[in-house]
């Protein structure tokens, strides 16, 4: 459908307003305008209001359907990808999911299989539409001498296709090995990467934060944590990180994933900590999907009662950055998933109730994490930016959100990729138990 040549118009197609910078138009009930979209060796040329201006005659009339700015996912795990077949998770639970992974990783997480894995991954988001990835890394001896090398090869061979960034991801004990936490921070800066960890309400964490935060500082780097997986109304590590940033006088980059307790904490305890996050800037990411898989699961005879996910309108209110993403893909911590980003906005409608109004949510999955991985070319549509969309048939949040969009489009510099997802049996041989 996409014309194959350097200039052309796509007209009458529904973009939304909050993805459109500068786009100044009457907008329907969920924020979407219709529109006039041309392009131009590789770039958006022009965007105008539809009817307001004039029409090329070879312009393709797409009649109304939903244009989006391919996706920026900013929480994955792609080193732990697709291990589901060889080690399953027994029991669905998050300690479950801890001690599956930390076997498998032990016994098979070689160079090779880490690589194999990795190229699965991203060939499924980049023909979903995703232009950018962050991905955490194990980074627990010896791994973080094997999965490092394995990304910055990654990261050079999808240049142009993906923008990937990594983390490090150890827990906070790992932190008390001051000589090996320093050597890890210093690869990790070396790779042009951002420093991780997983918080936990340990005796010493006020202290364990103070030397990441030492660490970020001293090398340049931002910061990404896993903070409060758990029900526990006593984990508040999320407020401990603010705490810490503020205290430290951090400048760059703080992202905090997760933050489930806080759904379960009294009020004055949540108010105390929105505050102290807004105040600190730190951005939150929710991950709707593994956080419904993993949390409050008790035994095969009990229903759920909650829903796993942090207070995303209420940080939003406060103009804390948010943002939702994929996290695992078929490995113990979540056995289903395919790094599809409308799926994630389609599951985080529903479960964080993004509609009635829509207001600007549709950032969540684009701009916003786009702007806490710094990156100045994705996220939106505007002019003079590249080429980079989706064209969906879908005309509506409630035709878009309803079906899969299997068939969707993928433009990347003005060109229509080939969208063909890897054969889940290329992984066979890495599979046997």
């Amino acid at each position: 459908m996409i014309p194959d040549k350097a200039s052309y118009q796509l007209a009458n197609v529904r973009l939304h307003a909050s993805l459109t910078p500068g786009l100044a138009a009457a907008l329907d009930s969920d924020g979407f305008a219709l529109a006039d979209l041309s392009v131009a060796d590789g770039k958006v040329s022009s965007i105008a209001v539809h009817g307001k201006s004039k029409v090329q005659a070879d312009a393709l009339d797409l009649a109304g359907r939903i244009v989006l700015p391919c996706f920026v996912d900013c929480h994955t795990h792609i080193d732990k990808g697709h291990i589901w077949p060889r080690k399953p998770n027994p029991d669905g639970t998050f300690m479950g999911a801890l001690n599956a992974t930390g076997a498998d990783r032990a016994a098979r997480w070689n160079a090779e299989d880490v690589a194999r894995r990795m190229d699965f991954s991203l060939r499924s988001a980049y023909a979903h539409g995703t232009k950018a990835l962050r991905t955490h890394l194990d980074s627990v001896p010896p791994q973080e001498e094997i999965s490092w090398p394995v990304f910055e090869t990654m990261r050079e061979r999808w240049r142009g296709r993906i923008d990937l960034q990594a983390a490090c991801l150890l827990g906070i004990e790992g932190v008390r090995d001051k000589v090996w936490f320093e050597r890890l921070a210093k690869r990790v800066a070396a790779a042009k990467g951002v420093l991780g960890v997983v918080t936990y309400m340990v005796p010493d964490l006020e202290e364990l934060l103070d030397k990441v935060f030492a660490e970020a500082i001293k090398h340049g780097i931002d910061l990404d944590f896993h903070a409060d997986e758990t029900d526990d109304v006593a984990a508040i590590s999320l407020k401990k990180i603010a705490e810490a940033s503020l205290w430290n006088g951090f400048e760059g980059n703080i992202l905090v994933g997760h933050c489930c307790s806080l759904a379960r904490q009294p009020d004055l305890e949540v108010l105390d900590t929105l505050d102290k996050v807004a105040k600190a800037r730190l951005a939150v990411v929710s991950l709707p999907m593994c956080n419904l898989y993993l949390q409050d699961r008790r035994n095969n005879h009990t229903t759920p009662r909650w829903r796993g996910v942090t207070l995303l309108h209420e940080m939003k209110a406060r103009g804390i950055k948010v943002a939702v993403a994929s996290d695992n893909t078929r490995d113990p911590f979540y056995a289903y998933g395919d790094l599809d980003m409308l799926e994630v906005y389609r599951m985080a409608t529903r479960i964080l109730h993004f509609d009635h109004p829509v207001g600007d949510w549709p950032r969540a999955v684009a701009a916003t994490p786009a702007e806490v991985m710094r990156l100045e070319d994705a996220g939106t549509l505007a002019v003079g930016g590249s080429a980079d969309f989706i064209v969906f048939k879908g005309r509506s949040w409630t035709e878009l959100l309803s079906r899969p969009e299997s068939d969707r489009i993928v433009v990347r510099d003005g060109k229509a990729i080939e969208r063909r997802l890897p054969d889940y049996a290329e992984l066979d041989e890495l599979m046997v138990r």
